[in-house]
């Protein structure tokens, strides 16, 4: 049966380019039509010119559509993957980490956490919602897989303004399971059965057993997990999955490279992160004196040097390094072919005793032809889970603020962050971001 893919930010090259690799290496998929949305023309042209040399050049049965309307590209869709940032990316990443930390904000890292992931979040959900509502009024039988951070503010502001939306966010951070625990186990990762859970970014391993004898693994990981760390090299405390060894800058042989915090966390906590510094530490309001500023700044690097590489159709041959996401998620679905799926964003609703009905999270899941069903993780360890709800009224208040353009609202979201210590430093930062980026944030009253 043939499908409709829409991909959304297709001008973006390693996404666009990814995920078609992706999608043109699937039997389930083929026959389908592959349509590509961007607002930039000229990124969206070469994408397209890539995609279209690769189905000649392989005779691949699939059609390709792009366009810069988005309700005509929405026409039919069966599947909407969105993956999208706005203005000059690094510029604005950049103003969200430091300009707080000019006014004293303790901040390690500034995507998803603290006030800058407050303020990715007012710049980027705005769009997100104007994407979601065209689909809603089009195709709202589609499904629709979020990659955009600040990946649970995003899926918490819109599953509450379309709470009928079929809206799944994805992330790979639970990736680094699968490629540590084998080796920290010294077992095959056939031989395990694990689960993680919490907020995209700030999840940590619950729990993981030996599937050849029952036993619980996890007090062979608290043991042998400090040791595996000490010794590894590093390369950023993790690995962009489409990551040229050319563009990889390895941190050495420093124990713990980037995982600074992790190692608190493990040692105080007693449970392994799925993440590092750089993300778990945007959450934690003493992660400034514990974790690796120079594995941040490494891996900052290197990831822009990484999205500034200059892509080819080697990229589509390679596809997206995700491409569980096209055989787990979109396949299980359009095939019926159920599969067990280590971490999607979903709505709460029961999924964590701890965390209210309405705040996104990342959980464990089945997919199926019925669709995407969270698995329900109960009541979580109460050091993890005190972490975790200190993120609630963080996230409820970015809500607030974007859906009702509350600049009171915004401020706050960062009076509630416990990263931020300071009234006048909140106020202070607030102001400044709303001078420097006006463009974007200006609706903010």
């Amino acid at each position: 049966m043939s499908h409709k893919i829409v991909l959304i930010g297709a001008g973006s090259a390693n996404f666009g380019l990814g995920v078609m690799g992706d999608l043109f290496k699937s039997q389930v998929f083929a026959g389908s039509t592959i349509c590509l949305h961007d607002i930039n023309a000229e990124a969206l042209a070469r994408t397209e010119a890539f995609g279209r040399h690769h189905i000649e050049a392989y005779n691949l049965p699939f059609t390709l559509e792009a366009t810069t309307d988005r309700r005509a590209a929405l026409q039919g869709a069966d599947f909407c993957i969105i993956s999208i940032e706005v203005g000059n990316r690094f510029e604005l990443w950049e103003q969200d980490w430091h300009i707080a930390q000019q006014y004293g904000i303790r901040q390690v890292y500034g995507e998803n956490g603290g006030p800058g992931g407050l303020f990715h979040a007012l710049r980027i959900i705005p769009p997100i919602l104007d994407i979601c509502g065209d689909i809603m009024a089009v195709c709202p039988d589609a499904w629709v897989l979020n990659f955009s951070n600040p990946m649970s503010r995003i899926c918490t502001t819109v599953n509450r303004q379309y709470p009928d939306l079929k809206l799944v966010g994805i992330c790979h951070e639970v990736a680094s399971l699968p490629a540590h625990l084998p080796n920290i186990l010294e077992t095959p990762l056939e031989n395990l059965h694990f689960q993680a859970g919490g907020l995209n970014h700030f999840s940590v391993l619950l729990n993981i057993h030996y599937r050849d004898t029952g036993a619980d693994a996890y007090p062979d990981v608290r043991a042998k997990a400090p040791a595996y760390f000490e010794q590894i090299t590093n390369v950023l405390g993790w690995a962009l999955p489409s990551m040229p060894p050319a563009h990889v800058a390895t941190v050495g042989h420093r124990p713990w490279a980037e995982r600074g915090l992790f190692k608190v966390i493990l040692e105080r906590f007693g449970y392994l992160p799925i993440t590092v510094d750089s993300h778990f530490g945007e959450y934690i309001q003493w992660a400034w004196e514990v974790a690796d500023s120079q594995g941040i700044l490494d891996f900052y690097r290197t990831y822009k040097i990484w999205v500034a590489q200059k892509v080819s159709e080697a990229t589509l041959l390679k596809g997206s390094g995700d491409d569980w996401v096209t055989s787990q998620v979109l396949e299980s679905i359009a095939a019926n072919r159920p599969t067990e799926v280590l971490a999607l964003n979903l709505p709460n609703q029961g999924l964590i005793d701890d965390l209210p009905a309405d705040i996104a999270v990342e959980v464990p899941a089945l997919v199926d032809g019925n669709g995407v069903h969270g698995v329900a993780l109960g009541r979580f360890p109460r050091g993890i889970a005190g972490l975790l709800r200190n993120q609630v009224a963080v996230h409820d208040l970015t809500a607030e603020a974007v859906l009702n353009k509350s600049k009171a609202a915004a401020l706050q979201a960062l009076l509630v962050d416990p990263v931020v210590h300071s009234v006048r430093a909140a106020e202070q930062t607030l102001e400044m971001m709303l001078r420097v980026q006006q463009r974007w944030l200006g609706y903010l009253q």
